[in-house]
């Protein structure tokens, strides 16, 4: 029976989500239901009844009028992802999503080998120091560089899947359904950690102040700076990684439109933000992303993150009022 589910939800996949064509549907599948119960009770097997039950209910145009769909659109041919092409788009988003996180590591972490050597430097006070810190830094720029450039290519065979008319079946989108809701978990405690890393990194500079009291000041602090940096590098590879997986799971979902029979099990239940406003809709997708960045730049340009905490709630409150007041409003997708 899941068989003939599954077929009948592709019939129907890119019809009008109205009442009629749900009616349609609904109507439709009795009679594949009935038929497959009076073909299993003259002893069929499951095969042989599913096959006739689709030979005989399988053309929706042949049966428009009798369902009362006379405005039925003529079969037209339908791109399906197969669920070995959705594995292997999911698998490749993952590794991207890690590549970018990874490249943006090695970027944020290439300072940290300066620290280091103008720490060595004002222990032994030997110049090579500087120059191996420097020649260190641009070997992480490029490594994080070449992470982000090698990905971005690599996942760029999998851009006719935006580009072309691609739908998925009722199997394929419940795995991506599973898929996702498995990695919220997950995306949680990335996102969650990573934010906590960004705002406690300032610890070691503060204990950095206590500790250089009893050893070389200079020394501590520049060991300090580079531990700091470090964290940041680990919390921002979180935050990074995180979103980018998730988005692949968005961009599947997103593929059968929003207004046919597909959309009742491409988007979840939950209620979601709509915005009637397409520039309020563009600044609220980028919005809480946008937000880690600012706090990461005032952080780093004043290293007053006793002060700089004050963003978020600030930034709740901004979120809150657009929602409410400049054209944000619920609705079950």
């Amino acid at each position: 029976m899941e068989t003939l589910r599954n077929y009948l939800e592709t019939m129907f996949i890119n019809l009008p989500n109205t009442p009629k064509v749900q009616r349609a549907k609904n109507e439709l599948w009795q009679m594949m239901e009935d038929k497959y119960t009076e073909l299993r009770e003259e002893g069929k097997t499951e095969n042989e009844a599913v096959g006739t039950v689709i030979a005989e209910f399988g053309n929706l145009s042949e049966l428009a009028q009798e369902l009362g769909l006379d405005d039925c659109p003529e079969d037209t041919p339908v791109n399906f992802l197969s669920m070995d092409e959705v594995k292997k788009f999911l698998s490749a988003k993952g590794r991207h999503a890690f590549m970018i996180a990874l490249g943006v590591f090695f970027l944020i972490a290439s300072i940290c080998p300066i620290f280091v050597a103008d720490a060595l430097n004002s222990m032994i006070e030997d110049d090579a120091f500087e120059v191996y810190g420097i020649a260190l830094f641009f070997v992480f720029a490029a490594v994080g560089i070449g992470c982000i450039v090698y990905s971005s290519i690599s996942v760029s065979r999998w851009s006719y899947i935006k580009h072309g008319q691609w739908h998925t079946d009722y199997a394929t989108t419940g795995y991506i359904h599973q898929r996702r809701e498995s990695f919220k978990t997950s995306y949680a405690l990335l996102l969650t950690f990573g934010i906590i890393l960004c705002v406690v990194s300032v610890v070691p500079l503060i204990l950095s102040e206590t500790i250089s009291r009893d050893f070389d000041a200079w020394f501590i602090e520049e060991i300090a700076a580079a531990v700091m940096v470090l964290i940041v590098a680990i919390g921002v590879f979180m935050i990074v990684y995180g979103p980018i997986k998730l988005h692949s799971f968005k961009t599947l979902l997103s593929l059968n439109e929003y207004d046919t029979v597909g959309s009742n099990y491409t988007t979840s239940q939950k209620e979601a933000v709509h915005y009637e406003n397409r520039v309020v809709a563009a600044v609220m997708s980028v919005y809480w992303p946008t937000i880690v960045c600012l706090y990461l730049i005032w952080s780093f340009l004043t290293f007053d993150w006793h002060i700089t905490w004050i963003i978020w709630p600030l930034a709740a409150v901004v979120s809150v009022f657009i929602n409410n007041v400049a054209g944000g409003r619920k609705e079950k997708r």
